[in-house]
Formats: structure tokens, C-alpha cells, sequence
């Protein structure tokens, strides 16, 4: 049976593990999705590939998703996930070992597992990477949850009713925005592109600084063609 490679790859080529790169070094070639024509996040893919291996890289045009916040959105994701599996089962048709690189580890907030669990004929393998919650930690140098208490990782789509639902620190991921209004007391470790050359860091109480993330994230998403961010808030003792 074909081995399909799941490999971790944190924020690129410098967090890949050494299980990661010998899964690179193994595969007869990467399966990456192209947002665009100016994917600046494919060229990142590639680099990563030559760095480990230098498998060939063939790439598949992801399918178009509404991203304009549509009223039933587990519909739509439904519908890109059923779309994006119809375009890897046919790429897949190369044979041959393969592996899929997915930023930050497999396990939080990417759907490539529940995609590869709908095409069958390969033995799944996959390799964790290091997480964005990780690398927020280690930049600001700091534990994400207070001694024996909870940390709650959500999204910014949800971060609302979170926070209405009694949470009190939230690390939060998928950002579009950030729209903290009345959350001016609370306190932020915010980071952008992190592991990156365009990495960028913002803390301290939300009123305070929410102009400087928003500047800091526009600088990142101008340096690297792209932004992903993630922050942790924390409500007021």
C-alpha cells in the first residue's frame, strides 16, 4: 500500500523535526495546494522540500471558498473540504509515496487528516509539528495558563461567544480581524508570522496596544505576502 506522509512543519524549514525530514527525504513527491498565482505560501512550501530532500512539488489549485463570512459556514467549509478531496484524488493518481506539509502541527485548527480519511488506498502516517500556541509561548516568554488553571484555544469567529460563555483566557487563531472592542482592560501577547523574517510582537493591555498590532500586522502581511497570526488574552485579575 502507498504511504501518505501528514508532516508538521511549524512556520517553516528551520521547525521541521528530524522525524519530518526523513519523511521528506522518503516520498517520491509533496502535494501542496495554490491559493493564487502569487502564492506566497506555496514558494515557502518548496523551500521547505528543497531543504529535506528536495522532493518535486506538484501542486493542485485549491478550490475557490466563500470567505465572506456566509450564513450557514459550516456548509461552506463542508462543500471546499468535498471540492478540495475530488482535486487531490486526482492528483493523487501519480503514484508513488507522497506527503502533505500542514503549517503548525496536524492536529490544530487544518482539516488535511479529515480530507486524507476520504481517499482511500494510502497507510496515513503523520508527523507533528510545532504548534502557532507553542511559538506565541516561547516568543513572549511565558506559560499559556496560570498555575493549575485552563488555557481555551478558539478562533476569531468564535472568540465572542466565548468570552460571553464565561472564558477568561483564550488562546485564538484564524483571525480575519481583530475586533477586541470591550476588551479594552483585558491583556494580549499577540503574534504575527512567527518563526519568520517578518515576524512581529505586540503585549500589553488591549486598549493600549490594539493600534500597534493592527500597524504590526499590516508591516508582516506587506513583508511576507502573508499574515498568520495568533494571540493569547487574558481577562483582567
Amino acid at each position: 500500500m502507498r504511504r501518505l506522509w501528514i508532516v508538521g512543519v511549524g512556520m517553516g524549514a528551520q521547525h521541521v523535526t528530524a522525524e519530518g525530514a526523513a519523511a521528506l527525504r522518503a516520498v517520491d513527491y509533496v502535494l501542496a495546494f495554490q491559493k493564487s498565482d502569487d502564492d506566497a505560501l506555496l514558494e515557502a512550501r518548496a523551500a521547505i522540500c528543497r531543504e529535506y530532500g528536495d522532493p518535486p512539488v506538484i501542486v493542485v489549485p485549491d478550490p475557490p471558498r466563500d470567505r465572506d463570512d456566509p450564513a450557514d459556514y459550516p456548509t461552506a467549509v463542508r462543500d471546499w473540504h468535498a471540492a478540495r478531496v475530488a482535486a487531490c484524488r486526482t492528483a493523487l493518481e501519480r503514484p508513488g509515496d507522497v506527503a502533505m506539509l500542514v503549517w503548525g502541527d496536524p492536529s490544530l485548527y487544518d482539516s488535511t487528516l479529515r480530507l486524507v480519511d476520504r481517499i482511500p488506498g494510502f497507510e496515513v502516517t503523520v508527523v507533528p509539528g510545532i504548534s502557532a500556541p507553542q511559538l506565541l509561548a516561547a516568543r513572549h516568554r511565558m506559560v499559556l495558563h496560570d498555575v493549575g488553571a485552563p488555557v481555551h484555544v478558539t478562533t476569531g469567529r468564535r472568540l465572542r461567544d466565548d468570552v460571553a460563555a464565561g472564558q477568561t483566557n483564550l488562546v485564538v487563531m484564524l483571525n480575519r480581524d481583530l475586533d477586541l472592542a470591550g476588551l479594552e482592560d483585558w491583556s494580549i501577547w499577540w503574534g504575527a508570522n512567527l518563526g519568520t523574517a517578518s515576524e512581529a510582537l505586540v503585549a500589553g493591555r488591549v486598549g493600549d496596544v490594539l493600534p500597534a498590532i493592527g500597524a504590526a500586522r499590516e508591516r508582516a502581511k506587506d513583508d511576507a505576502g502573508w499574515v498568520m497570526d495568533v494571540y493569547l488574552l487574558r481577562a483582567p485579575a
